[in-house]
């Protein structure tokens, strides 16, 4: 059910909203509809029910005087206590079987507890709903009408006609939901899909991916997508394309993906990759950083990818990312550097990198338990793979101190684990005071700890 919102409204609703209080008046300047339950208009003639309507027009905003005090939500059957103030039947009961004797809005004492139904308020509700419901009625047939005329334009059209119908037809399935749904019950799917090929213009390309990513694809379209020429296309035109047709191949290509064990390897192609690692770059165009993320998390979910991420020097630059990014995306880079940590080539790459130790270091404590968990993970990889070398930079940057904050605090006991643990592997190579010098602790906690 709809809460009240309060708003700047068009010109008609403020001209109701003025009137709406004299009923009287409302009757007699006719903006009152035929009773019972019917509305005639040019458009139809229907039974209609104002709890459908409420609920369909959830996001509408509604006149003050239709809303109740008690749930603040459109009323269905207004009745008005003895001192004037108006109710949902149903809510101002419940108010008197709790033994409440008050009117809720002014809690004034009742002196009769009869409630009153107020047609005329209720006859006002139900018309003012009405021309609103059949508004959006209107518009909906209106708009599956266009999508189907232009679904037949484009088994027509080519060149710049094309193209324009394209853009036309992007800019209805964005800002209708009824059009997602007739462009999927006319085969509107396969036809869109069908421009997609190995001689389409990138700018009849762009326009596609701009109304595919916006419609639910079922298996069978999500099959023809995948095609070597199609998802060929896609990658060429997120490299090359604006930011948000970059950010619409991303998550075109991620839907394709997602659920399919099979795609990773035959869509993640080298050029996919380098594009992706430009778009999170992008320090102009931020907004492409988490779907790009996003589609990254995905592709290296399968193992056989990840040695190609790596060749493409994604490890240097997910690290020099971390320092700028918001907790979603820094968890998502997090995540990935992991995966990374977990083949051979991914954990050289990370030790040679000289910000990868000193940048994860800094998130302990600092960030999200999901984001220090894969930060100890990475560490302790590192740290184990080549223990002279990098505990001695991890010390270095403070590691110690961070690992005893994280132990002592009150963070989930396998972060505590895992500290103690990684704290133990760097001072295997250090005497008792070496160690507890190099790390600027004192004895006590640090044989505590260890």
């Amino acid at each position: 059910m709809p809460m009240y919102q309060p708003s700047n409204r068009r010109e008609a609703d403020m001209k109701l909203d003025s009137q709406v209080l004299d009923l009287e008046t409302a009757v007699k300047d006719g903006i009152l509809g035929g009773g019972c339950g019917i509305i005639s208009t040019g458009f139809a003639s229907q039974k209609l029910d104002l709890k459908i309507m409420i609920e369909e027009l959830e996001s509408i905003d509604v006149p003050p005087v239709f809303i109740c005090p008690i749930s603040l939500e459109p009323m269905q059957d207004p009745v008005t206590l003895c001192t004037g103030q108006t109710y949902e039947r149903s809510n101002i009961l419940k108010w008197f079987s709790l033994g409440r004797y008050t009117c809720p809005t002014t809690m004034q004492e009742l002196w009769d507890d009869s409630v009153t139904p107020n047609k005329t308020l209720q006859q006002l509700i139900f018309s003012w709903f009405s021309q609103k419901y059949l508004a959006m009625k209107k518009r909906s047939e209106d708009v599956q009408g266009r999508v189907k005329e232009i679904l037949e334009n484009l088994k027509k059209v080519k060149g710049q006609a094309r193209v324009q119908a394209l853009k036309e037809f992007r800019q209805v399935v964005q800002a209708h939901g009824t059009a997602k749904k007739t462009v999927v019950e006319n085969g509107g799917v396969g036809l869109i899909s069908s421009l997609l090929g190995p001689f389409t213009t990138h700018v009849v390309g762009s326009e596609v991916i701009g109304i595919l990513v916006n419609l639910n694809l079922d298996s069978n379209s999500k099959f023809d997508l995948l095609q070597p020429a199609k998802i060929s296309l896609m990658v060429d035109i997120l490299n090359e394309g604006s930011i948000e047709t970059k950010i619409n191949c991303t998550r075109l290509i991620r839907m394709l993906m997602e659920g399919n064990d099979f795609a990773s390897e035959n869509v993640a192609s080298l050029s996919l990759l380098v594009g992706l690692l430009r778009l999170v770059k992008d320090k102009k165009h931020q907004n492409g950083v988490l779907p790009g993320l996003s589609l990254l998390k995905v592709i290296c979910s399968h193992e056989s990818v990840r040695n190609s991420f790596v060749n493409v020097g994604a490890v240097p630059q997910l690290v020099e990312l971390m320092p700028e990014l918001n907790n979603e995306c820094l968890e998502l880079v997090l995540h990935l550097l992991e995966l990374l940590s977990n083949i051979p080539e991914g954990r050289l790459a990370l030790k040679d990198c000289p910000n990868t130790i000193p940048n994860v270091v800094k998130l302990l404590m600092k960030a999200s338990e999901n984001c220090m968990q894969s930060a100890l993970s990475i560490l302790w990889t590192i740290c184990k793979f080549a223990p002279e070398e990098c505990a001695s930079i991890a010390l270095d940057a403070g590691l110690a101190a961070k690992l005893l904050l994280v132990i002592q605090s009150g963070c989930n006991p396998v972060l505590k684990q895992r500290s103690a643990e990684l704290l133990k592997l760097c001072s295997l190579n250090y005497t008792t005071t070496i160690f507890i010098s190099k790390c600027n602790l004192t004895r006590t906690s640090c044989f505590q700890e260890l």
